[in-house]
């Protein structure tokens, strides 16, 4: 692929010291959320107030959603070293990570609380998720997520969906009146 000036770099990295660093810390997080969100998150999260309690399920679902992606991006660089990948496929957008926002949690303008550990997850998995961004950009610099040109977050999401349940979603234009 010319787009891919050096597949041996990138190739590579899945055996480099950073990568298996990276991959670990990764499985780490996906296990101990799991374990917090199935366990001591569910107590947590019943106690809430309302406002509290819905800030809580919408970060939970940002949480695994960006873990989900970054198991994703890591599992596609291993099966790229073992050639169980193609560089197009690792390339391209079923792999790539999405944009992530700064997302806080805010209600009617009041920053609400949410447990301390769920903060803490949220917190190590953005940095984690800025890490591997950063090696994504460096892997595969100049390529845009999803294609040559720049998708709406609508398409993006649209995207996503296909891909997570195999079927294409009907895209058809919306019928104006007049």
């Amino acid at each position: 692929m010319d787009k891919l000036r050096q597949l041996g770099p990138v190739r590579e990295f899945a055996n480099s010291a950073l990568f298996y660093k990276t991959f670990d810390e990764a499985m780490a997080l996906v296990q101990e959320t799991a374990a917090y969100l199935d366990g001591e998150g569910r107590l947590d999260s019943k106690v809430l107030e309302r406002d509290p309690a819905l800030a809580y399920a919408a970060e939970s679902m940002r949480l695994t959603t960006r873990l989900m992606q970054l198991s994703s991006w890591l599992l596609a660089q291993r099966a790229l070293y073992k050639n169980q990948l193609s560089a197009d496929e690792a390339s391209g957008a079923k792999y790539r990570l999405t944009d992530e926002q700064n997302a806080q949690v805010f209600s009617d303008g009041r920053q609400v609380d949410l447990p301390d550990n769920l903060k803490d997850l949220i917190a190590r998995s953005q940095a984690l998720f800025v890490r591997v961004r950063r090696l994504d950009n460096q892997l595969y610099p100049g390529l845009l997520p999803g294609g040559e040109n720049p998708l709406t977050p609508i398409e993006k999401q649209l995207n996503r969906i296909e891909e997570v349940f195999g079927a294409a979603v009907a895209r058809q234009p919306r019928k104006t009146s007049g």
